[in-house]
């Protein structure tokens, strides 16, 4: 196999399934990475870790800008955490919620026919779909 054949072959199938946006804290990576493999096993996918996630709602966006123009993406899931040292005190579940439904929204706005998932991450691992 030539050089030019292997570049023909990788850019045959520059596409992957989804993006996936989750903050950088190290304490959760384990449970992302499991529900991860349960959840979408067979699919390729873009991982984008931010501290707080969506919480610079302008950076996330360029990803996913990025992620659909050369990637093609069909979802998108956008994952928070309890104890998020990014949002600090302000860090409430409620404010989470309020900050994935508006990333959901914007998201929607620009790419209606775009999946978007949201969940809540907890302490102890356990995951919660957000509306």
């Amino acid at each position: 196999m030539t050089l030019k054949d292997i570049f023909v072959f990788a850019m045959q199938d520059h596409s992957c399934e989804a993006v996936v946006i989750s903050c950088i804290d190290f304490r959760f990576q384990k449970f992302i990475h499991k529900w991860l493999e349960e959840n979408l096993k067979d699919k390729a996918y873009d991982y984008v870790g931010f501290a707080g996630s969506t919480k610079d709602l302008d950076i996330v966006m360029h990803q996913i800008d990025v992620s659909v123009k050369l990637h093609h993406i069909k979802e998108a899931y956008l994952i928070h955490h309890e104890d998020c040292g990014a949002y600090g005190k302000m860090g409430t579940r409620k404010r989470h919620i309020q900050d994935l439904k508006k990333a959901k929204e914007k998201i929607l706005s620009k790419y209606p026919r775009l999946q978007v998932r949201t969940l809540y991450v907890r302490l102890n691992g356990s995951f919660e779909q957000i509306a």
